[in-house]
């Protein structure tokens, strides 16, 4: 879950490119998913998106102005991106599986991204070629079991916010 080197970063902090939206992660996250799929690829414009799960009273948003633009997903059911007002970087999402208890922070708009390393890689049938996957991570074609994957501390969380 998080970077040995660094057992215990939080909180951490981030925020959007042009420094008006800053926020902090007060904890931990959920866990932290590597996406290939398509639709990752096209938001990000990258060959994928690295998400940390954290539940949303435990992202606070600390100053500037951010909005929520809704835009189509795979499932159909589509997500809620949280943007900076200003610059437009895309700062978390809330997917309709969860919510808003849980935010889907950017790992790249941390300060120090290189905190939270991917815990598994998702969707990897439509990862490109040429990324290559580090030998012994936690790697499934689509989507996986929580109960197969998280910790239990975490699962434990989760289901906190069910209650």
């Amino acid at each position: 879950m998080t970077d040995p080197a660094h057992p215990d970063p939080f909180p951490i902090e981030g925020g959007c490119t042009c420094r008006a939206v800053r926020y902090r992660m007060a904890s931990a996250p959920l866990f932290v998913h590597c996406c290939h799929c398509r639709w990752c690829q096209r938001e990000s414009g990258s060959a994928f998106a690295l998400n940390a799960m954290i539940e949303a009273d435990r992202l606070q948003l600390l100053e500037g102005e951010t909005e929520r633009v809704q835009t189509p997903s795979a499932s159909g059911k589509g997500q809620a991106v949280v943007r900076c007002a200003r610059c437009r970087v895309a700062l978390w999402s809330h997917y309709a599986g969860s919510g808003d208890a849980v935010g889907f922070v950017r790992v790249g708009t941390l300060d120090e991204p290189d905190r939270l390393p991917p815990d598994i890689h998702i969707f990897t049938m439509s990862k490109q070629p040429w990324v290559l996957l580090p030998p012994g991570q936690p790697a499934v074609a689509e989507y996986y079991r929580r109960s197969e994957h998280w910790p239990a501390a975490s699962i434990d969380r989760f289901k906190a916010l069910k209650a």
